[in-house]
C-alpha cells in the first residue's frame, strides 16, 4: 500500500498532553491518527463520541436522571402525568404554571 504524508496543525500544549496520554498506551501520535482514520473507514463514522469540555451535567440534570431511574426501577411511584391529546397537555401545563406562580 502506498503511503502519503499528511500535515496536521495542533496547539503545542494540546499536542503535548495527547502525546503524554498516548505514551501510556504505547501509541505514537502518528499511530493514533492512523488508527482513527482506519476506524473511520471501517465504521463509516467518527469512531468515538465527540464531547465538549462543558458537557458536565448540572446537579439539576443529575437529580432528574436519578429520579427517572428510580421511577423506571419502580423504587418510587411514577406520578408523571400522561395525556391522550395535546389540548389536555396544554391545559395541564397552564394549570401547573399558575400553581407555581
Amino acid at each position: 500500500m502506498a503511503m502519503s504524508t499528511t500535515t496536521l496543525r495542533l496547539d503545542s500544549e494540546l499536542k503535548g498532553r495527547i502525546e503524554k496520554k498516548l505514551k501510556d498506551t504505547g501509541l505514537s501520535l502518528n499511530a493514533y491518527f492512523t488508527l482513527a482514520a482506519r476506524q473511520l473507514d471501517i465504521q463509516g463514522k467518527i469512531p468515538f463520541e465527540i464531547k465538549t469540555p462543558s458537557e458536565k451535567p448540572t446537579q439539576e440534570t443529575l437529580d432528574a436522571i436519578l429520579l427517572a431511574q428510580a421511577k423506571d426501577e419502580e423504587i418510587i411511584p411514577d406520578d408523571t402525568p400522561s395525556f391522550t391529546n395535546s389540548k389536555k397537555m396544554i391545559e395541564y401545563i397552564k394549570k401547573r404554571a399558575k400553581e407555581l406562580e
